[in-house]
Formats: C-alpha cells, sequence, structure tokens
C-alpha cells in the first residue's frame, strides 16, 4: 500500500484514516488524531472499532466496498468517539486500487462534541482564511480606490442636492476596504509575539476597555484563579481575542443589558493532540459566557468558518480571526451555546521559561 501524499495529508482539514483488510488503522491525518483525541503513535495497529463506535455497526459496509471496490457514501452516521460524546457525521470509504483491502475513510463531522473536536473545527476555519486572504485582499483593493477617488471628482462638480449618491458610493468603498483589512489579518503569516504573559491583565484591560465603550450596557462579572501561571502569549493579540468576544457577547445581548462572566481556571489533564508531539498541553483556561439568546441553529457548526455571521450585516470575519489567533498561539477555542448561555472557552499553553516575562 502506497503512503498518501503527506503534504497534502497533512493540511486534509477533515479527520481521514486508512484502515487494512482486518479494519486496523494504519494511518491518520493530524484531523484524525484531533478528532479521535489520540497520537498516531498510540493508534497504529489497533482496531478503528475501539476508539471510534459507528451507530448503526460499519462492518459489513466496509466488506461490501472491499466485495465490490467501489466507494460508498454514508450520511448521518453517530459517531462516538470516546468519552467526548456521540458527533453525528457524513463518511464517504474509498477503496484503494492496488487490491490491498486497504480503505481510506473520510469523515465530515456536522455537530463538533467536545473541546477536541471543536478546536480541530476551528483550525481548520483559520486555514481556509488565509488562503481566501491570498486570493481577495490586494486584487480587489486597488480597483476599489480607483473608484472612490472618481467619485470624490464627480462630488466636486454636482449640486448639494445631487451629492447623495457619490456620498453612498464612497461611504461604501470605504466600509468594503475596512472588510478586506480584517480579511488582510489572515494572511499575516509572521505569527504571534510570544511572552510570558499574565492573562489576568488582558482580562482585565479588555473588561475596562469594554465597560466604558460597546458594552456599557452590560454587567460583567470576574471570576478569576489568583495561582494562574504566566501563559505563553502575544498580549495584544489576546486583547483583541477578548474584546472581539466581549463585543459579539454584548450586541447579542438585550438592548436593555444582560450579564457577561469572564472566568479562569487551570485544568491540567487537557491536551491537544498533533501528530509532531503526540499532544500538547494547554491546561489555562479562559472562558466568556453570557446570558444573550444563544447563536441560531443554523449556524452554530460553523462559527468558526469565516464570512458566517448571526448578525443582519456581520461580516463574519471576527471569529474566523479570533480562532486563527489561538491557532497561532498553539492553543484551542470551542464554544457551547443554547438560549440564555453562551459560552466560549479559550485553552492556552504555559509559557516554557526562556520567555521573559513582558
Amino acid at each position: 500500500m502506497s503512503v498518501p501524499n503527506e503534504a497534502i495529508w497533512s493540511v486534509l482539514p477533515m479527520p481521514a484514516v486508512v484502515l487494512d483488510e482486518s479494519d486496523s488503522i494504519v494511518h491518520l491525518n493530524p484531523a484524525a488524531e484531533d478528532f479521535i483525541n489520540a497520537s498516531e503513535k498510540t493508534l497504529i495497529g489497533l482496531s478503528a472499532w475501539e476508539k471510534v463506535n459507528v451507530k448503526p455497526p460499519f462492518s459489513n459496509a466496509l466488506a461490501r466496498v472491499r466485495e465490490g471496490s467501489a466507494p460508498l457514501y454514508a450520511t448521518d452516521i453517530e459517531i462516538q468517539v470516546g468519552h467526548k460524546g456521540t458527533v453525528q457525521c457524513d463518511l464517504q470509504i474509498v477503496p484503494f486500487a492496488d487490491a490491498s483491502g486497504h480503505l481510506l475513510v473520510l469523515i465530515s463531522p456536522k455537530r463538533a462534541a467536545g473541546h477536541a473536536a471543536t478546536s480541530r473545527i476551528a483550525r481548520s476555519a483559520a486555514k481556509s482564511a488565509i488562503g481566501m486572504a491570498e486570493m481577495l485582499a490586494h486584487e480587489i483593493k486597488n480597483p476599489l480606490a480607483g473608484i472612490t477617488g472618481a467619485a470624490q471628482l464627480l462630488e466636486m462638480n454636482l449640486p448639494a442636492e445631487d451629492q447623495e449618491m457619490t456620498e453612498l458610493i464612497v461611504s461604501e468603498c470605504r466600509r468594503i476596504v475596512g472588510l478586506l483589512d480584517q480579511v488582510e489579518q489572515f494572511g499575516d503569516l509572521s505569527g504571534p509575539n510570544l511572552k510570558a504573559s499574565n492573562v489576568h491583565d488582558v482580562l482585565d484591560r479588555a473588561r475596562q476597555s469594554a465597560s466604558v465603550g460597546f458594552a456599557r450596557h452590560m454587567q460583567i462579572n470576574g471570576d478569576y484563579d489568583p495561582s494562574l501561571p504566566l501563559v505563553s502569549a502575544d498580549a495584544d493579540q489576546l486583547l483583541q481575542v477578548l474584546q472581539n468576544l466581549l463585543k459579539n457577547a454584548s450586541e447579542a445581548a438585550d438592548p436593555a443589558g444582560g450579564v457577561i462572566r469572564l472566568r479562569s481556571y487551570y485544568d491540567h489533564g487537557l491536551r491537544l493532540h498533533d501528530s509532531e508531539t503526540g499532544g500538547r498541553a494547554v491546561p489555562v483556561q479562559i472562558e466568556i459566557e453570557d446570558d444573550g439568546p444563544g447563536l441560531p441553529a443554523e449556524i452554530a457548526d460553523d462559527i468558526f468558518e469565516p464570512f458566517i455571521s448571526g448578525r443582519e450585516n456581520g461580516t463574519g470575519l471576527g471569529l474566523a480571526l479570533v480562532a486563527k489567533i489561538i491557532s497561532d498561539h498553539g492553543g484551542g477555542i470551542s464554544v457551547e451555546s443554547r438560549p440564555g448561555r453562551t459560552l466560549f472557552r479559550i485553552s492556552l499553553p504555559l509559557a516554557p521559561k526562556d520567555l521573559s516575562e513582558e
């Protein structure tokens, strides 16, 4: 059996697993490690069904794929992944052409169960956002500048009563340029300036800024663990993440106000799995919880994808940028939402000893 091209295999955003003729795991990509919540080293040679419980059982279907040498596509399959809960997925099963009996199983989760699965989706969203930035931003901003300039020249020669349309052109062009400025941030591959940072200092800065600005109608409560160690973070970028989440919570709330709770705590056992290290610890947790209406059901599964927004005039870029920043920090982000409670949880790694405190 030939091993899949590693460059493509490693960036494939959906979980992918190669099974041998006895349904044992031969190979899996980083997205599948995150989905199963275990490293490749610990999974190779195990039966796929030891770690993943498919309802209904799928062994007979796999046998038919091998016998017929034809792919199978199954929708709305429930998969139980360890203690993380049930995830509804679409499955695509493709037989290898070498008659070895090996199968490629592609998993498309519809509902993320638990922190690891949601974090994987967030990292995939970040990758696709970077691609869009490279394709769109530079190509669109230049002609927009020309349109804006032309509209301003026309406006100079129009009577006041006819300037409304040119003013609309200029304002809309500037709005689109602002949108593209956000898109361009996804293409910034320089990475965060990581230093040993105190999350409570950043939380307090975000809280103070929100309280006198966009969230002045909200009650913002803090529940901090004072014993938290320093994290590896770019404090300015982390502040941007928190301000974005606070703004979303305040805009979703009743105009009369609501309550936002900021919480920090330590989770010793929480790890994000990857193919290089087998897992990295992200024990410092930050939660932003509000009592608003919750995420619309139709977008809840895709909230970290770019251009997905629950607001009528929303750009849908804020949470995708949040996902990218947290991913660049080596951390994870997840969301739980229902009417009356939405909670975003950020998980960050500890600062190594060779980082100096900001």
